[in-house]
């Protein structure tokens, strides 16, 4: 099995500030965070912005000073969401690749996100690929349901990206596919060939898929993006979700990849060849 990758999803777009304390909702939160998930054995950090009364934000501006701060503080690979938040403009989502994160997400179908809609047409997806294609950004393809292995397959036909790629499940939204093992097989089972993957568990079941993937030779999402509680009423550091994946990982003899471990795995270029230092100007 290849070492495993912990990808950190530490502020996301529903969480509100006064649901816990441990939000890093500004750059310099976010900053620390980096630093401590990937002293905790991180290797990709999945970034969504606020402003500074915690309201979410897709401003350029924001996300440079949050590329900025994560990149002072840790070598994590930096993947910034495309997805935003609910009622962003396609514009606005895609707008912040011209920062060229190493990574970004593409998500891969419309799903019923709770009460609300989060499209993602093929017109969407397609400019967001477009905009990817421009800035030379890695794609993530977040998958909420089976169907949406279909649309990258078709994405694919259409030339605008190429298999294998590294592909998020993220299971258990409320309108989305349901986080049960069952599930998670036969997602993976449908994968094309070589492609690597993670699964990001919702709510309670952020810890039992992160042990299947563990097992499966998968690859493993946590963060208070997914899950704000470490155990039944006890709220969770960001940390501390990265650390209990981590000490899991070791106990069933799976290493634990480093970020450069993990830039290897995905077919990404080391920092020092895209000309990085520790800060983005």
């Amino acid at each position: 099995m290849d070492p495993l990758i912990i990808t950190c999803a530490p502020v996301g777009a529903e969480l509100r500030i006064d649901q816990t304390p441990y939000l890093p909702y500004t750059p310099a939160l976010l900053g620390e965070t980096a630093r401590a998930v990937r002293d905790a054995g991180g290797s990709i950090i999945h970034v969504h912005c606020r402003n500074d009364d915690g309201s979410n934000t897709h401003s350029v501006e924001r996300f440079r000073e949050a590329y900025g701060a994560v990149r002072d503080a840790s070598d994590l690979i930096v993947q910034f969401s495309t997805g935003g938040a609910i009622g962003m403009t396609p514009e606005e989502r895609a707008g912040v690749l011209q920062l060229r994160p190493e990574m970004a997400t593409l998500t891969c179908g419309t799903v019923n996100f709770g009460d609300d809609v989060f499209e993602n047409s093929f017109p969407i997806m397609r400019g967001i690929l477009k905009k990817m294609h421009e800035f030379d950004v890695r794609p993530e393809l977040e998958i909420f349901d089976k169907g949406h292995l279909a649309n990258a397959r078709r994405l694919a036909r259409e030339r605008l990206l190429s298999f294998p790629q590294h592909v998020d499940f993220v299971l258990g939204v409320p309108g989305g596919l349901e986080a049960t093992v069952q599930n998670l097989c036969d997602l993976v089972d449908d994968l094309p060939d070589g492609c690597t993957w993670s699964v990001a568990g919702i709510g309670r079941q952020q810890l039992p898929m992160a042990m299947a993937a563990i097992a499966m030779g998968g690859h493993v999402r946590v963060g208070l993006e997914d899950n704000v509680f470490y155990s039944r009423g006890k709220l969770a550091r960001n940390e501390e979700l990265v650390a209990r994946v981590a000490r899991i990982a070791a106990e069933a003899g799976r290493p634990v990849a480093t970020p450069d471990q993990a830039r290897k795995v995905l077919g990404l270029p080391a920092l020092a060849a895209r000309g990085e230092g520790l800060s983005v100007q």
